[in-house]
């Protein structure tokens, strides 16, 4: 009697492992059919919107190559420096880039802004990242530079424009 119910349960056990695997099987066959439909929906929109992203750079380089104003012009007064790259204080394995753009009340004075580059560069690499965490420090250290250029520029520099500033 014991050897029949034995018997009887390994059958049971194969069907189960049978069935396991058939019910797997089912399932990938149906992800995979799935994901080839959804790809073949989808794939056809991605290559119309790399197409429509393609032809406006395309326009965009072609309107930029025609003498679009740039920002840094001598009849709006204002200059571009060149983008600041340098290690923070502390910690030292950060960095910081910063390009910024100077608005004079009167027409731009190029060594005055290499002299305002130069000095945003020394005040850059004596800052500390726990100095400019958050917005209130980053608002605190454009308070800090638009005083150095103040004092740099004596008035000849109304304002600072920040155009990038990221940390690494």
């Amino acid at each position: 009697m014991a050897d029949a119910d034995l018997s009887a349960g390994q059958p049971k056990k194969k069907s189960g492992q049978l069935m396991t695997i058939i019910g797997v099987a089912v399932l990938t066959l149906l992800g995979a059919g799935g994901g080839w439909a959804v790809g073949t929906i989808v794939a056809p929109e991605i290559k119309v919107a790399k197409e429509a992203e393609e032809a406006k750079d395309a326009e965009a380089k072609k309107k930029a190559e025609e003498g679009l104003a740039h920002i840094s012009t001598e009849a709006n007064n204002v200059v571009q420096l060149e983008p600041i790259t340098s290690n923070l204080a502390y910690p030292s394995e950060n960095w910081v880039r910063l390009e910024v753009a100077l608005l004079f009340n009167g027409p731009p004075d190029v060594k005055v802004a290499e002299d305002i580059h130069q000095d945003i560069l020394a005040y850059i690499r004596t800052v500390s990242l726990q100095q400019i965490e958050g917005p209130r420090g980053f608002q605190y250290l454009k308070d800090d530079i638009q005083e150095r250029v103040d004092l740099r520029s004596q008035g000849r520099v109304s304002k600072v424009m920040f155009r990038t500033f990221v940390i690494e």
